[in-house]
């Protein structure tokens, strides 16, 4: 493989794992910031230790356990491996990564969109007999909405740039694990390889340009519903 075929690779596979990680994390993101948000219960605190500790540890670590946990010759990495999923060495495990890195600047961004929004909205369409998911689904979520799209922005571009627990726990086979960081690290490596590495920091930083102006029009495009709403 030619090394412009390599680095488009690259972008492709870092796409594709982000774009997936993403939309796999929203969900539980979510839901785990309004739980902090919204909730008071016993271990609040140790759940909030836990959804921000990636940001803390150093990104080998987080993969190495990764590898401990999920790995091939690890219990849980037989188990599921008997059923058909491969995360150790394998695209899905890059995906699995990029969720843990990114899951916590998804939550804080949308634990402070839900924590913006009045209780007592909520509660006056609950005192008109609304159920809670109606509730959430027609008051709440559209006023959070800007807060959900600068999480998934967040986490998107964590995940495109995530380096270090990838590399530790799915490695960095060309054309399979290899990501764009991967790639880069890759290239410096090898002498005379700088020209490749700068053209594909720029695919990176024109990937994270377009996924911030993208998400700074549908921010602005949402602010606006609500507001004439």
């Amino acid at each position: 493989m030619s090394a412009d075929a390599a680095a488009w690779e690259a972008l492709r596979l870092s796409l594709w794992v982000s774009l997936w990680a993403t939309l796999l994390a929203i969900p539980l993101a979510l839901w785990v910031a309004w739980l902090l948000a919204r909730r008071d219960f016993w271990g609040k605190a140790l759940l909030s230790s836990l959804v921000h500790l990636p940001l803390v540890l150093p990104p080998i670590v987080t993969g190495y356990l990764l590898l401990l946990g999920f790995g091939r010759t690890a219990p849980l990495g037989r188990a599921l491996d008997s059923i058909g999923i491969t995360l150790a060495f394998h695209w899905s495990g890059a995906v699995l990564a990029a969720i843990i890195m990114g899951f916590p600047l998804m939550v804080r961004a949308m634990r402070l969109a839900i924590e913006a929004v009045d209780p007592k909205l909520e509660e006056a369409a609950a005192t008109l007999g609304a159920p809670r998911w109606s509730v959430f689904g027609r008051v709440t979520l559209p006023l959070i909405a800007p807060g959900i799209l600068a999480g998934a922005v967040m986490g998107f571009a964590k995940a495109m740039g995530e380096f270090g627990a990838t590399i530790t726990f799915v490695a960095n086979i060309p054309g399979q694990t290899q990501t764009l960081p991967s790639a880069i690290w890759t290239a410096l490596q090898i002498p005379g390889g700088e020209g490749q590495a700068v053209a594909m920091v720029l695919m990176a930083c024109a990937v994270a340009m377009t996924a911030v102006l993208i998400s700074e029009f549908l921010s602005r495009r949402v602010a606006a519903r609500i507001a004439s709403a």
